[in-house]
């Protein structure tokens, strides 16, 4: 009965993790991601395709002095004046 008690709480706690660390649900495609836009064959720091999340919406560059470029139904471009740190969340 213990052993069955510390595996779920195990199970729970890496669960957490998962989501807490956001991978996850990026990859669900719940919450909105951006990445470097592929320009003559190398990705551009200051240009990014950001993807709408289910549960977020498009994520607003905006605050991290960026522009917005075009808008396509499921991305938006977004032109920076600087790169964009990538450890940084679109949303914040």
């Amino acid at each position: 009965m213990l052993l069955k008690i510390l595996i779920i709480g195990a199970l729970t706690i890496g669960v957490m993790a998962a989501i807490r660390d956001g991978r996850v649900l990026r990859d669900a495609g719940l919450l909105s991601a951006c990445n470097p836009v592929i320009v003559n064959g190398q990705p551009d720091p200051t240009f990014l395709g950001c993807t709408k999340g289910r549960l977020d919406g498009f994520p607003d560059m905006s605050n991290k002095s960026c522009h917005l470029v075009a808008v396509k139904r499921q991305q938006e471009f977004w032109r920076c004046d600087a790169p964009v740190v990538s450890s940084q969340s679109p949303k914040g």
